[in-house]
């Protein structure tokens, strides 16, 4: 299969040219698979009817704004764009890192209600498998390193007439 560049712009070495021919079609891919993402666990969180507290509803706001700005991203790529993008996957990390803080303090909470003598390792096994899913935000996690991915050297960033 041979690469066919773009026409070219003198301004633009050619090798810069054919790297990104070759670099889109996965950041394509990869931003398709963002939005997927966050769509699903959007819906995963309606389902589940994680809303009832109002620290219930960072994960769903946070998807929802993660949402338009990757379709803005998709359609309409600029850098500013870009940049608010990258900011808001760099808070689905700390998002992701509140929400398994949470759910542990919650399966610790529960835990100790029911069994306040239980301590150590057996403690710490029964918080992991507790009522809540420990690991389950770090979905979030995930997301905002793909929507990074997704930034990485992003063509919108570039300098006028430099490569990425």
């Amino acid at each position: 299969m041979t690469l066919k560049p773009a026409p070219a712009d003198p301004r633009i070495p050619l090798r810069a040219t054919v790297a990104r021919a070759r670099v889109e079609p996965w950041r394509r891919l990869a931003l398709f698979l963002l939005l997927l993402g966050m769509l699903g666990t959007s819906v995963e969180l309606a389902l589940l009817e994680h809303y009832e507290d109002p620290r219930q509803w960072i994960p769903l706001a946070s998807l929802g704004v993660g949402c338009i700005i990757a379709l803005v991203v998709a359609l309409r790529p600029s850098a500013s764009a870009v940049h608010v993008l990258r900011f808001t996957m760099a808070a689905y990390l700390v998002v992701a890192a509140a929400g398994v803080f949470f759910h542990l303090k919650s399966n610790l909470e529960f835990e100790l209600e029911l069994h306040p003598s239980m301590a150590g390792r057996e403690l710490a096994i029964e918080v992991l498998k507790g009522a809540m899913p420990a690991l389950a935000p770090s979905a979030m996690a995930y997301l905002g390193l793909l929507g990074l991915l997704v930034c990485f050297r992003h063509p919108a960033l570039a300098p006028e007439g430099g490569a990425t």
